[in-house]
């Protein structure tokens, strides 16, 4: 029994990855289709799924409805028209970045800040960056073409999906950032600087954590939890930490905003950089909503009891 068990499951894993290296090879032929066909693609996905797929349409419409109460029922259809609409653009621009070149790349993509960051890395030999699921992400990758220091790009790793994975790595790290899972991010960065190696650690620090955080806040109308790793790392190391902020100029086309969130980690109070931080996202998000990945369970843990809100 315990045999047959074990073949079921060899053959169940030999079809999943047949299946994943399937799905791959298609996206990587997507790549190479010109914008006009990506963003006509783009285009018929939005169409399937208003009329047909309606992918996490309760988990979105729940997720809107909370963060703007005060919106009617048909204004609340009209953003979530416009939240899947980007979506599906984000998602054809992130399959097309595996094939984009350097050139083309910085015909659409301009910074503000960069520069700042790149002197006080080199000065404080290193720093830290939280950004946040806003607008193309994952295009934000090719800062590492245009930026002096190792950009640490920390990432979750998707689950059984070797193949998958790896797409994602070779399109992220094809500047050459250093692609780093989650659970390597803390001991990546203090390598860097226990040689004296200045580096950026770079991570979207709004992912849901822990139900067992000790840091929940009021984020767009609901109790949060986030995790605080990040501002550990901060203070450890006393990199300053700065603020990224993408935001969409034109269609396939966009400006990231880099700022200083605070210069001296070591000598703020406990939460404080986590609070500045998702004050300034929560306004961002408020001003652009449909831009926010609205289809994330980023709401799915209740605050235990005995842990207190911070704000």
């Amino acid at each position: 029994m315990t045999e047959r068990i074990t073949k079921t499951d060899k053959s169940a894993k030999l079809f999943s990855n047949f299946r994943n290296n399937l799905i791959v090879i298609f996206l990587k032929g997507i790549s190479f289709l010109p914008f006009r066909i990506i963003y006509a693609l783009s285009d018929l996905i939005y169409f399937l799924n208003k009329y047909i797929l309606k992918y996490r349409y309760r988990v979105t419409t729940e997720n809107l409805k909370a963060a703007f109460p005060q919106k009617t029922e048909e204004e609340i259809t009209q953003l979530r028209n416009k939240f899947y609409h980007r979506l599906f653009d984000f998602l054809t621009e992130s399959v097309k970045l595996y094939s984009m070149s350097a050139k083309e790349m910085a015909k659409r993509m301009d910074y503000s800040g960069l520069q700042e960051l790149e002197d006080i890395t080199a000065k404080r030999e290193g720093a830290i960056v939280l950004a946040f699921h806003y607008n193309n992400w994952e295009w934000c990758s090719y800062t590492q073409a245009v930026f002096k220091h190792p950009i640490l790009m920390v990432y979750n790793p998707p689950r059984n999906n070797s193949p998958m994975e790896n797409f994602l790595k070779n399109s992220r790290g094809k500047w050459g950032g250093v692609v780093t899972p989650t659970t390597k991010a803390a001991r990546s960065i203090f390598d860097y600087k226990q040689k004296g190696e200045p580096a950026v650690l770079w991570l979207a620090a709004d992912q849901t954590g822990h139900a067992t955080s000790p840091f929940w806040m009021n984020f767009l109308n609901r109790e949060a939890s986030f995790f605080t790793g990040p501002e550990k790392i901060a203070a450890k190391t006393k990199y300053p930490v700065f603020f990224q902020y993408v935001k969409c100029v034109g269609r396939g086309r966009y400006k990231v905003d880099i700022s200083m969130l605070a210069e001296h980690p070591e000598e703020m109070k406990a939460n404080e950089i986590l609070i500045a931080y998702v004050e300034k996202m929560e306004a961002i998000i408020r001003e652009e909503p449909e831009h926010y990945l609205w289809s994330h369970r980023r709401w799915k843990h209740t605050r235990p009891g005995g842990v207190e809100l911070i704000r």
